[in-house]
Formats: structure tokens, sequence, C-alpha cells
């Protein structure tokens, strides 16, 4: 049975969903249908939550009936081919759907390194996959030992929601010198390095596992450094990559990442499809150069883009690469960051004015709630453009981090955050005469 349809979605993520949000605001006259693989959804970003904080994993699922509501018609299948001639997708119940537009919101899958030992059971890499992490939460929880490999934001946020479990043993391997390298400079690691350790994780860096050790069950890693370590269970959080497959078997191009290739509109060299999401490739905003960001805030954005833009070109993109903005929670300490590093920029051989600022987010200091926040500034030195920014702190750093990324999309200047004009309240924010986006910007202009 072939179905002649508008816009077709595949992929029930954060990417799809908005996708086809996006399409119906747009194109209201579409008929428009998602197909995903599984009845139920989830929020991926609160994965790691499901281990402690969520009293169930269910907790963490979603359902697609508000694509119903909206009249987008949800289609519960696997898409196994694409016949881009033909325009239709064709899946493996048998079922063909013609297009006039193809949105691939096709998502990533969990890297899985030839560590020998790695099939045991009890290893487990973080699959997007409700019944799958349902099951990884049972063993995990019924766990003495658990070993974390990976010291990204993934990894860390295990580490910490373990270390809540009563009576949990917690290690975290990373290859790395610290974690969150590739996000934070060396200050910002140490915090939450510190944090971790404080929460009873032990922390193993500078390491590589060699093997997974067991009788079938994972018992034991064995680490480069030479030593074996108890772990009854282990989780990997060492990073995805793109799920491209089914757009290589359709004859679309991938870039130099490895993801499909897109233009600024999302379109892949098939002007009537489009990828969206962790599939698609990235390029950094300020180097061009490819950048491996998987985000949900990323794959949204990217998706009212595509959803805008499928049949004219409606929504000027402005923003001309990823960012690159993170936010993080370990031990109650928040940790954000925006842009370039001082570490990246440095290697990438820009020339940085960098300031720092650290204040109370309340007024005055002795306020209910009051915390210390630390705000990291990077310049760029002859135009004095902003490129980075870094934050810890409380739970003001959420949103502190998203001005930064705003006042960097937009090329906002030193000066210009020196004169910043803000909104301040003694049980809201840091007051006026230091709020710390000014007192960091002013740090970085004395710097010669």
């Amino acid at each position: 049975m072939e179905r002649k349809v508008d816009v077709v979605v595949v992929g029930g993520g954060p990417a799809g969903t908005i996708s086809a949000s996006t399409a119906r605001i747009y194109y209201p006259e579409k008929k428009i249908v998602l197909i995903t693989e599984s009845e139920r959804g989830l929020i991926p970003c609160a994965i790691p939550y499901m281990l402690s904080s969520l009293r169930e994993p269910s907790q963490n699922f979603t359902s697609y009936e508000p694509l119903k509501s909206k009249g987008i018609e949800t289609v519960f299948d696997r898409v196994v081919e694409i016949d881009r001639k033909s325009k239709v997708v064709l899946t493996e119940k048998g079922d063909r759907y013609g297009y006039e537009k193809l949105i691939l919101a096709l998502g990533s899958k969990p890297i899985i390194p030839p560590i020998p030992g790695i099939e045991k059971k009890g290893v487990w890499p973080i699959k997007k996959d409700c019944q799958y992490l349902e099951q990884m939460v049972s063993d995990v929880r019924k766990s003495k030992s658990v070993l974390v490999v990976g010291g990204g934001f993934i990894g860390v946020e295990i580490a910490d929601e373990l270390s809540k479990i009563q009576g949990m043993k917690v290690s975290l391997v990373e290859l790395l010198p610290r974690l969150l390298a590739n996000s934070f400079d060396p200050e910002f690691s140490e915090m939450a390095q510190e944090k971790l350790q404080s929460s009873g994780v032990r922390l193993i860096l500078n390491t590589k596992v060699e093997e997974f050790l067991g009788n079938g069950h994972v018992e034991k890693v064995r680490l480069s450094s030479g030593e074996t370590v108890e772990a009854d269970c282990v989780i990997l959080g060492i990073g995805a990559s793109p799920n491209t497959e089914l757009a290589l078997k359709a004859g679309l191009d991938l870039g130099k990442g490895k993801g499909i290739w897109v233009d600024e509109y999302m379109r892949t060299t098939d002007p009537d499809v489009f990828a969206v999401g962790d599939c698609a490739g990235k390029r950094d905003f300020f180097t061009r150069k490819d950048a491996p960001v998987m985000l949900a805030s990323i794959a949204t954005a990217e998706a009212r883009i595509a959803g805008a833009n499928l049949y004219k070109l409606k929504v000027l993109r402005e923003v001309k690469g990823t960012i690159g903005i993170y936010s993080t929670y370990v031990g109650g300490l928040v940790l954000g960051s925006a842009g370039i590093t001082e570490t990246t920029a440095t290697r990438e051989g820009f020339e940085v004015r960098v300031g720092t600022a650290q204040v109370v987010d309340r007024h005055p200091a002795t306020m209910p709630g009051a915390s210390k926040n630390l705000v990291k500034l990077v310049f760029s030195r002859e135009s004095e453009a902003l490129l980075g920014g870094q934050v810890a702190g409380g739970i003001s750093c959420g949103e502190l981090i998203n001005t930064i990324g705003i006042a960097i999309q937009k090329r906002i200047s030193l000066t210009e955050l020196e004169t910043l004009q803000m909104a301040t309240q003694p049980c809201l924010t840091a007051p006026p005469t230091m709020y710390p986006l000014v007192l960091a910007a002013q740090a970085a202009a004395q710097k010669e």
C-alpha cells in the first residue's frame, strides 16, 4: 500500500517532533506524518536521572499524543529505505509513503569501542530506547560496584547520580587528564572533580580501559595502569556517532564529520530532503570546522529551521554555525559553557583577552538562597568580540550561560557588555553595582 502525504518526518526524538510541530505552524494545510520505531518517547538529557532522582524510569518517558492534537499523524514503524527518485519511503511493515518533503531526524547511536569483553552482560552503552533503559536501570540499581567509562557530560552526570545510591561503590575512568576537558578550562574541570570526589566517586583520570573481565557477566575491569577494578556493572558514557546508514543508502552525502551534509537551512544534497539533530553535520560558529556537538537544544533549533523552510525560505537563519552551549549540575554545582574556552582559543591561534568575576547572585549576600557565582569571559583581543564564556555556581547560572550564548550569537563586544543594562532585584540577581557579566568584561578590558 502506498499513501501520498505532503511531509514525512523520520524519527520521534526532539528533532523529529519539533520539525513536525513547526511544519504544522508554517504549513497548516499540509498532511504531515511522523514515523518512529517506539510508541514511547523519552527526554534524552534526563537519562542519567533515571538512575536515582526519578523514582521510576517511566517518569522520563513521553507520549506522542500532543502531535495528534495538532493534526500530525504518528506511525509506529521503522523506515528501511528511501527511494529519492520516486519520492517514497518504505517501512519494515511493508508500507510506502510518498512525500513532497522529507525530514530525517535519525538521531545517533552510542560509540562501542573495540575493548575485549565489551559484549559481556552488565556492560551498558547508553541507548535511547525506553525498554532497554528500563532494563539498564534495574540492573544498575541491583549492583554494588559500578564503573562509569567517560568523563564528559553524560559520564559526570551518571556518576553524580550513582553517588546518591546508598552503599554503592562508584568509579569513573577518563582517558584525558581531566573531566569535561572539551567544554571547560581547567579551573572549572577541577570544580566538577572536587564535587564528585566529595560525594565518594573515585576518579581514575588519564587512564584507558583495556579489558572487561568476568565469566559471561562483567566482574572486573582491567586498566592501562595495570590496576584491576571490581565492577559488577559498567556504564559507557563515551559519546555517540550520527545515524547515517539510511541516508547513505539513499545516496545522500556526508560532511567531513560523518554527519549528513546540510546547508544553512538543513537541506541535504537533495533539496526535498532535510536532516536535523544528531544525524546532521555541524560546523563551528567561529572556525567552520566540524563540530560534533549532539545536544537536544541544538537539535530543536535545527528542527525549527527545517520545519519553517520546507517549501519556502520563511525564516532567515542568522546563526551560521554551532556555538556549543552546555550546562550541567554536579553535586549541587551548576557549570555552564558557551562558545570557545580559553584553552581552545589558544590552540586555534586566537589572540584573546580574558576577564573573570566572582559575585553572589543576591543582594545583599546574606539573602536566603544566595550562591557565589564565578564568570569567565573570553574576548578577541583586537575586535573585542565575545568568543566564549563559562560559569560556575548556583541555579542562576543555568540562565546566565544562556545570556552569554545570546551575546556570542549577536557578536556583542566587550564595550557593550561593560555598559549592559539589566534588571536586578535583591531576591533574584546580583546587585547592579556588581553584575558579574559587567565585572568580567571590565576585568578583560584592563588586560593589555
